[in-house]
């Protein structure tokens, strides 16, 4: 953050409980999917209907912080090459040792990279915008683009030409044929207008205008762990997967 802003302890604690959610509903599908048992798939499913209000408050909490960061920029660029990683694991390193199923192509760290890079680059532009006039514009867009993944804009009343769903290689902006397929997927669109309603918001985090009790600590826990979020889904995975892993040997030897 910049020198001179107040931390808004809110959003820390915030994106930490996001985080949180998202580690309980990921090992769901981990135990389904390491330990085969149906129950994993179904609760996994069920709470796939409150995904949307995480992905929601991480995204936008992420744009606001891209008014608060030093060099936005730069932590695009840090948060993209993360997910480049992940996609490394899932897509090359997992698979080479007999692990499939679980490839991630264009994440929410690349998402999220892709969107801070976009929005550094804009910056200027942002600053110069009214920022009410800026989150009406980033939200009517987001609805207009929300439908895109399903070939068509607002929500069906206009269709997409089918050329451009017949490769995979417009997958980063929600364009993919069918068979593309990731464990994980955010495209750019509809999600940077997501982040840039965010971005503008941020004007009066910015500005120190967010009421004074946003500024105050109120979960250590959930601070800490949205202070480190990036380091918490890079190593949520491997620790999940290392644990069912180690019960589903131990489980062997017992019934060997």
């Amino acid at each position: 953050m910049k020198n001179e802003t107040r931390r808004i302890e809110l959003l820390d604690e915030l994106r930490g409980f996001a985080i949180i959610a998202m580690i309980v509903h990921h090992t769901f599908l981990d135990i389904g999917f390491v330990l085969g048992l149906d129950w994993g798939y179904e609760i996994f499913d069920k709470l796939c209907i409150l995904q949307p209000i995480f992905w929601a408050i991480f995204i936008i909490i992420s744009g606001i912080c891209s008014r608060l960061s030093r060099n936005t920029l730069k932590r695009g660029l840090i948060v993209f090459v993360a997910g480049l990683l992940v996609t490394l694991v899932t897509a090359v390193i997992m698979p080479a040792f007999g692990m499939t199923g679980a490839e991630i192509y264009f994440g929410i760290l690349s998402c999220l990279g892709a969107c801070m890079i976009i929005t550094g680059l804009i910056m200027p532009l942002i600053e110069k915008t009214n920022a009410i006039a800026g989150m009406i514009i980033s939200a009517a867009l987001f609805a207009v683009f929300y439908s895109i993944s399903s070939k068509t804009l607002l929500f069906g009343l206009i269709k997409l030409p089918e050329v451009l769903y017949k490769t995979n290689y417009l997958m980063p902006l929600g364009m993919y044929s069918k068979t593309f397929e990731s464990a994980d997927y955010f495209a750019i669109l509809p999600w940077i207008f997501m982040f840039l309603f965010g971005a503008f918001f941020g004007k009066y985090a910015k500005g120190g205008a967010f009421p004074e009790w946003t500024y105050k600590k109120h979960s250590k826990f959930f601070s800490f762990v949205g202070k480190n979020s990036l380091w918490f889904y890079l190593s949520h995975q491997p620790v999940i997967y290392g644990a069912l892993y180690l019960i589903s040997f131990i489980i062997y030897l017992i019934y060997k």
